[in-house]
């Protein structure tokens, strides 16, 4: 690789990348560099006045396009201090020879600033440039301040050139790895937004479906039912209402199961109880609202069910089990509890959800919805009143919370 060239940072398979490398420049100003080296040289060639001149001024040229062309060089830092002072070396045969060979110094400035790390490349330019200077005084030439101005304006000209352009360039890089970022930050939020829809709308269907089409079969088939029982024995229409009942109880169990299988991942495969004893289990790893490990990162977390069983209507489990990921994330996050317990409670005409922990505790009345989304308490209350329920938080400061959620059960459920 051409030490001249420019490849990208990400690209470099060196461990140690070399100076030039890490600042690429445009291909046009390699090029003028390569023109302005061997332009100099061969002026310093001509003002020779010597073959001794011209064989050094092509050993130069030679040893410079050698550099150019070995790979080592632009991959290796130990590899380019070598070429520099094979470079370095011959330049000064040749400013031994010819003062007019000051003028390759100008590069040379370059080529350390590019190849060598700060620390090793501040020196070498001082060093070309003392030499630059005592050639021209050794030579004979009359001493004035143009002598030392000279190189030394160079010099400084170089670094301040090479170091500014090193500074624009880390900071073009540092916006870039910024841009990246946020386009792969508005990608997974994209992503997450996309998501969060699809099970809202699954949700949304679930509910719907559960609420009007579910229902209005149940009610055809209580209605068919009572019709039955009204008909007289032997009547030509009993076998119609039937068989509309059949197809009635059919459509119904089939909404059911679209409804399922409409229902979040949680309940997919087992009723709200498993749910929540899965939830409490050790290394539950992630809920709907945050992440959190109980009995490991966070505290021990036991859940229990009163009274008897009954099913719930999809909305109803949702809600319950959203709730209580919510619930016991904030005590994962914010508690700081060694202990946890969630109880869901079957009664006769409700369903009860409690969360408590022994955790430091917080008031109540000075909680405001989180900047973060909104999935805390007050999302936790929209949730419970949307079904018509009840929603509730005790806590004080040392004193542990509790919430508590109570949603009436719907008609024809009964614990």
């Amino acid at each position: 690789m051409d030490p001249h060239s420019s490849p990208h940072p990400a690209q470099h398979s060196s461990p140690h990348p070399t100076r030039w490398s890490l600042t690429p420049a445009p291909r046009v100003l390699h090029l003028c560099l390569h023109l302005l080296m061997a332009g100099l040289l061969v002026l310093a060639a001509v003002r020779a006045h010597s073959a001794a001149g011209t064989v050094m001024a092509a050993l130069v040229g030679a040893v410079y396009a050698a550099g150019s062309l070995l790979p080592s060089v632009g991959s290796s830092q130990r590899a380019a201090a070598v070429w520099l002072g094979v470079l370095g070396a011959s330049w000064l045969g040749l400013l031994w020879l010819t003062p007019e060979a000051l003028w390759v110094a100008f590069p040379l400035y370059f080529l350390q600033l590019h190849l060598l790390p700060t620390r090793w490349s501040l020196p070498a330019v001082a060093l070309t440039a003392g030499a630059a200077i005592l050639s021209y005084v050794g030579h004979g030439a009359a001493l004035n301040p143009g002598v030392f101005i000279g190189p030394l304006l160079g010099g400084a000209v170089a670094v301040a050139t090479v170091l500014g352009y090193q500074a624009l360039y880390r900071e073009s890089e540092r916006r870039r790895r910024l841009i990246e970022e946020l386009i792969e930050t508005r990608a997974e939020l994209a992503a997450a937004e996309r998501h969060a829809g699809t099970l809202a709308e699954r949700e949304r269907l679930a509910r719907e479906i559960h609420d009007t089409l579910a229902q209005g079969l149940s009610s055809i088939q209580l209605l068919l039912r009572a019709a039955e029982r009204a008909l007289p024995p032997g009547s030509p229409a009993a076998g119609h209402i039937d068989r509309a009942r059949q197809a009635a109880q059919d459509n119904l169990a089939e909404a059911r199961r679209f409804v399922r299988a409409l229902s979040p991942p949680d309940l997919e495969h087992g009723s709200l109880a498993a749910a929540l004893e899965r939830l409490c289990e050790p290394g539950a790893g992630s809920g709907a609202y945050g992440s959190y490990e109980p009995g490991a990162a966070g505290p021990r977390v036991r859940f229990s069910v009163s009274g008897t069983p009954a099913e719930l209507p999809t909305p109803y489990e949702v809600a319950l089990l959203r709730i209580a990921q919510s619930a016991l994330a904030n005590t994962v996050r914010h508690a700081s509890a060694s202990r946890a317990e969630i109880t869901l409670s079957f009664m006769d005409a409700s369903v009860t959800l409690d969360v408590v922990d022994d955790g430091k505790g917080f008031d109540p009345g000075s909680v405001r919805q989180s900047s973060e989304g909104g999935f805390g308490l007050p999302a936790m209350r929209s949730r419970a009143e949307s079904l018509g329920g009840t929603f509730t938080v005790e806590s004080a400061p040392g004193q542990g919370t509790a919430v508590a959620v109570s949603l009436p059960l719907p008609a024809g459920v009964s614990a």
